[in-house]
């Protein structure tokens, strides 16, 4: 009986010793899973690249424009024709140059009729006159040559040339004169001109007939070259 009593006994503590391991275990893992549970909230989550803005975008990809260099010309044509053997002369030296064109237009227009218009021409340069010009040339300064084309009245640039020598400023400037006449060429034209613009500097000029004037091409391309004025 003793021993039957001492059996139930050690069953007994076997049972108790094993109940009381089960809850350490559960004990142990219940914190253990705690401890993993705190750590996950606690650590900072991975940064994503960062990314610029619209703004930093057009910074970085717009290119610097380049300004585009101004258009225009250095030399410019002044002429006046009455009866178109000047204006063909300028066209070509405009042609063969780049050159600007003025051309010359009396305020009030000349007669359509030849002989009037000898009585008229005699008549200005015998008074000293200075017909107004119609029209204007826009900054003249910017021109370095110009090209100064005219007929040949009565042994003398028509009188509204000398309107406009005296309404511009052609000091260090380049002057390169044309004529168109019967054969008078330019008589005493260029001495005026370098009368009248003592600061600027007047090349060799070109005489053409009235005849030659129709197909100028060749004689402006001689002149053009040996007097410096092409590159």
């Amino acid at each position: 009986m003793k021993k039957i009593l001492a059996f139930v006994l050690i069953l007994t503590m076997v049972f108790a010793l094993a109940a009381c391991g089960n809850s350490n275990s559960s004990e142990s893992d219940s914190s253990q899973g705690g401890s993993s549970a705190a750590l996950s909230q606690t650590e900072p989550s991975s940064t994503p690249e960062e990314t610029p803005s619209s703004s930093e975008d057009v910074t970085q990809t717009e290119e610097p424009s380049e300004s585009e260099p101004e258009a225009g010309s250095n030399a410019l044509v002044v002429y006046f024709s009455w009866s178109g053997n000047t204006e063909a002369v300028a066209n070509e030296i405009a042609a063969q140059t780049g050159a600007d064109v003025f051309e010359i237009t009396p305020a009030e227009p000349y007669t359509d009729d030849y002989d009037t218009l000898l009585d008229i021409a005699q008549e200005e340069k015998a008074s000293d006159a200075r017909p107004a010009i119609a029209e204007t040339v826009e900054d003249f300064a910017q021109y370095d040559v110009v090209y100064f084309g005219f007929p040949n009245w009565w042994g003398d640039m028509p009188m509204i040339l000398y309107t406009f020598l005296d309404d511009y400023d052609f000091s260090g400037k380049t002057i390169a004169p044309f004529v168109t006449s019967g054969g008078s060429g330019f008589s005493s034209t260029i001495s005026a001109i370098e009368s009248l613009e003592p600061d600027a500097t007047v090349v060799d000029g070109l005489s053409l007939s009235s005849s030659a004037a129709a197909e100028p091409s060749d004689e402006v391309t001689e002149w053009l070259s040996p007097a410096g004025l092409t590159e």
